[in-house]
């Protein structure tokens, strides 16, 4: 079972940046596609970014432009670096395989955009 840890969030003005970790255990991760997902209250889990396993990226349109997503294999970790961070943006952020979650959820980290 593959152990996903997530750590960086906290609070920040907005037009702020932050930059999310996730650390994942388990030998077969480079093989699969990593996404960072968001739940803000009231409001369904939703994926904002997407890499493949040969570093191709993906993002939601409310995020395109200002987030970006890398991992490193070697260290099994996926980041998100969060730039011009909007009120919107607030939610909990957690890692897991995409588009398809197929391991346990993290306990994620939360990320507020307030002023």
């Amino acid at each position: 079972q593959v152990r996903l840890v997530e750590s960086g969030g906290g609070l920040v003005q907005p037009g702020g940046s932050l930059r999310l970790s996730c650390a994942a255990s388990g030998s077969i991760f480079r093989a699969y596609a990593m996404g960072w997902y968001r739940q803000a209250p009231g409001k369904q889990r939703e994926l904002v970014a997407r890499i493949s396993s040969d570093g191709s990226t993906n993002y939601a349109d409310s995020v395109k432009g200002r987030f970006t997503i890398s991992r490193d294999n070697a260290k099994n970790m996926v980041y998100l670096q969060m730039n011009k961070l909007k009120p919107d943006d607030t939610a909990v952020y957690y890692c897991n395989t995409a588009p398809d979650p197929y391991h346990s959820w993290g306990q994620g980290t939360q990320v507020t955009v307030s002023s």
